[in-house]
């Protein structure tokens, strides 16, 4: 065996080493969601890429990859705000996998030790709602302004990043609740258009 051979046989298994741990390193996967629990603010998901096992005979096989159960779900938060969505059976998410163990960090937040030395493992995922697959996209995105929306866009409330506009457009009911005071400052015109009846009452 010449040094040709010998080389090739090292670079053919250091590649299929290098190979091996990267299938078992985790980073980030999309997936959907299985069920979801508004009190503890997690998911079960299930990730939408199968893996590959190898059979005793050589041969290979898909299978769906495990079910994965209290994946923290991250909503759009800050400054003591929080931007919330319903969130149902089938969404689809993105699963962003830590490098350290969470378990430390989410049973008791702040700082902590990792209780395990696990390093981009599956069971330290954090579920991002919103990713869209071909089939699910929305249509009728605004190029021009920053919406809050419905999926069929038949709602939806907008402003305009340069003239200040703020529109809301709906289909079905307003309601405001208010238990303070309500004040209004208008330097233009206002304009109303009812199609049925206006009613109030005032008290003093």
């Amino acid at each position: 065996m010449d040094n040709r051979q010998r080389d090739g046989q090292l670079e053919d298994s250091l590649y299929e080493s290098f190979i091996g741990m990267q299938s078992g390193l985790w980073t980030a996967m999309p997936g959907y969601i299985v069920t979801f629990d508004p009190s503890a603010v997690t998911a079960e998901v299930q990730l939408t890429v199968k893996g590959i096992v190898r059979k005793a005979d050589g041969s290979a096989e898909s299978q769906d990859l495990p079910l994965l159960p209290d994946v923290p779900v991250c909503f759009p938060r800050g400054g003591g705000v929080t931007l919330t969505f319903p969130v149902k059976p089938g969404d689809e998410c993105l699963v962003v996998f830590s490098s350290r163990c969470i378990d430390g960090w989410w049973q008791s937040g702040g700082v902590q030790l990792a209780p395990e030395l696990r390093l981009h493992d599956i069971n330290d995922g954090f579920a991002i709602i919103g990713p869209q697959s071909q089939p699910n996209t929305i249509s009728g995105i605004s190029t021009e302004t920053a919406q809050l929306r419905s999926d069929d866009g038949a709602a939806h409330i907008e402003i305009h990043p340069t003239r200040h506009d703020i529109n809301l457009v709906t289909p079905g009911n307003v309601a405001a609740t208010v238990g303070g005071n309500v004040a209004e400052q208008v330097t233009g015109n206002v304009d109303m258009t009812v199609g049925g009846t206006v009613t109030g009452s005032a008290s003093t």
